[in-house]
């Protein structure tokens, strides 16, 4: 392995955790904060934050790390017969999976259910409290369990790489 691949492994741990403390952060406290809100001032805030989530910094490292993490997955893929293979790619399908499509198929539809509520109606306040609220938070809680797994894994191979003198 290349000293540069052996760098970029890092930033991907690095990467990985960022991210697993967002998603955490979302699932520990903020959304159990939002839900005690009262009516849809929760629903509210939550519309807000779905808008500025789109800025660079999280939507470069989010959407970064699926790509990073094909290219970590594929040279796991590659190297099965080293020490890191293994390890390296289950770090990236581990993030593919539990982390990008976990958002692409479950916590983005809901935010854009929810994007298009009026907040003064009833059905949104049905909508917060009995569907949006438990799920996608038990998402979430999934995507921040495959980011700090990933980050472990892949933690794991870059040790396993110091011990056997790579780079």
């Amino acid at each position: 392995m290349s000293t540069l691949m052996f760098l970029f492994f890092q930033l991907c741990v690095l990467s990985y955790a960022l991210l697993g403390g967002v998603f955490l952060a979302f699932s520990d406290f903020i959304m159990r904060a939002l839900g005690k809100t009262g009516g849809v001032a929760g629903a509210e805030t939550m519309q807000l934050i779905n808008r500025e989530v789109f800025r660079w910094v999280f939507m470069s490292l989010f959407l970064g790390m699926a790509a990073a993490s094909a290219i970590v997955a594929l040279y796991g893929a590659f190297n099965l017969d080293s020490p890191v293979g293994t390890t390296a790619l289950l770090a990236g399908l581990i993030y593919l999976v539990g982390c990008f499509a976990v958002t692409v198929f479950f916590n983005v539809p809901m935010n854009e259910a929810l994007a298009e509520m009026d907040t003064s109606s009833e059905q949104t306040l049905v909508y917060w409290t009995d569907v949006y609220l438990p799920r996608w938070t038990r998402w979430n809680t999934v995507r921040a369990c495959a980011c700090a797994v990933s980050s472990v894994l892949l933690l794991m191979a870059l040790l396993a790489m110091a011990n056997a003198g790579i780079p």
